[in-house]
């Protein structure tokens, strides 16, 4: 199932997040493969390099119309400037996909790991935030002339139970799904869709330095299409791949002491030197 959004131009428009690489990237790619001419994409990231590079390459391999923006999702600042151009070059948005996000082993008895705590929530939480609410008073109004608005959210299997040496990144993502639950109930009034996305284990440079097994690893370029099913479907919660959806609801009902005896001798996700 997927939609064509009518506009002025007949376009539709997509802000994607953390587009520099892995999911932001491939979803980015799976919407210029489908839509091509029709399609106007806001790229976002930190990576002005990477970003430029997608954006040719799409623009002529797909005819896809694409503007980059260098910024950082921790600044608001930054965020309401890319929201304001993004509305000036293209119209409101159709969709808006909250993508960018960080991964970080952590360890709460070291202190140097501290400002990686706060790293990961800035990114994968209040990122969430900055990337979201610049938009959604236009998107209002684009819902009352009876044109859609979505706000997708990448969150991650990791925020269903919390795993040993991931505290940050567990924490956050269950952060996440939490605030687009909070969201989706909110825009509800406004007739703005609020769809979070769980991905699994997901081929990217963020699982390229797991060194424990990942079931069910997915290519990026896989999930991509899948996420955009799901986004055309405008479903409330989706977690990608299908087993991992499974798995994440046994995860759910194993009682605390059962999870706190499997997960003893669990593998650590490794940390890093800064």
């Amino acid at each position: 199932m997927y939609f064509m959004a009518k506009t002025n131009s007949d376009c539709l428009h997509i802000v994607i997040t953390g587009a520099s690489s892995g999911l932001g990237a491939a979803m980015a790619t799976a919407y210029a493969q489908h839509y091509r001419q029709q399609l106007q994409l806001s790229l976002c990231g930190r990576n002005t390099g990477a970003l430029q590079a997608l954006a040719s390459q799409l623009s002529s391999q797909y005819q896809v119309a694409c503007t980059t923006y260098t910024v950082d999702v921790r600044q608001a600042d930054q965020m309401q400037a890319m929201a304001q151009a993004a509305i000036q070059q293209y119209g409101t948005p159709h969709i808006v996909i909250g993508n960018a996000g960080v991964s970080r082993g952590t360890l709460t008895e070291y202190q140097d790991d501290i400002p990686a705590f706060q790293a990961v929530f800035d990114t994968n939480v209040m990122g969430l935030v900055h990337t979201f609410q610049p938009f959604i008073e236009a998107m209002k109004q684009a819902t009352v002339q009876g044109k859609m608005a979505q706000l997708v959210g990448i969150a991650s299997v990791a925020g269903i139970r919390g795993l040993p040496g991931a505290g940050a990144y567990s924490a956050s993502k269950a952060a996440a799904i939490t605030y687009l639950e909070s969201l989706r109930v909110e825009m509800q009034q406004y007739a703005i869709t609020v769809t979070t996305i769980a991905p699994g284990y997901i081929r990217t440079p963020m699982t390229d330095i797991n060194t424990y097994p990942m079931p069910f690893l997915m290519d990026a370029d896989v999930f991509a299409r899948k996420a955009m099913r799901v986004i055309a479907q405008q479903r409330r919660f989706s977690v990608i791949p299908w087993q991992m959806g499974i798995v994440a609801r046994l995860l759910r009902l194993i009682p605390p002491g059962l999870w706190d005896w499997i997960m003893k001798k669990a593998p650590h996700k490794a940390r890093l030197p800064d």
